[in-house]
């Protein structure tokens, strides 16, 4: 996928010293992952991992990633991380990695879950436009620092809250 200055492809590891060093300099607060963590993420079989760059082979701006879990016929998706550089913030980087893992989770007909943290207005409301749901609260859930989480759904693509028996 590729718009103007702006190209969102595979997350490989030769990107994960850049993602490590984004991670503290982003969520230092909150247990950033090192790169043996993103390391082991780009290993598992049921992980993908995007990165967005503002050209072809470009250092990473921002990253994403999702899981697909279950069996055939009962698969889930669960968003990991969707991650933007500050500097990078406000020209699409995170619409567009959230678009990429949907095109996952629709590939495969899951829902996605993902939690948020309650104070992150425009995450939120990112999801929010993406069709995502709020459908509870996780205390304490970042740690060190002990921010709330919002558990947030969006249905299989094609079935609304309605049909899974969710809320509206």
């Amino acid at each position: 996928m590729t718009t103007s200055e702006l190209i969102v492809d595979a997350l490989e590891h030769p990107d994960i010293p850049r993602c490590a060093a984004l991670e503290k300099l982003m969520f230092a607060d909150d247990s950033p992952w090192p790169a043996t963590a993103f390391r082991a993420e780009l290993n598992a079989p049921y992980n993908r991992y995007f990165a967005a760059r503002e050209q072809p082979g470009g250092p990473v701006v921002g990253y994403a990633g999702i899981s697909t879990l279950g069996s055939p016929g009962d698969l889930e998706c669960e968003i990991h991380t969707i991650a933007v550089a500050p500097t990078h913030r406000g020209r699409g980087y995170g619409r567009a990695l959230l678009a990429a893992l949907l095109a996952v989770a629709d590939e495969c007909g899951a829902p996605v879950y993902l939690e948020v943290r309650t104070d992150n207005d425009t995450a939120i409301a990112l999801y929010e436009g993406a069709g995502f749901v709020r459908s509870g609260v996780r205390r304490n859930y970042y740690q060190p620092s002990g921010a709330d989480a919002y558990t947030m759904i969006r249905p299989a693509s094609g079935v609304t809250l309605q049909q899974t028996g969710g809320a509206q």
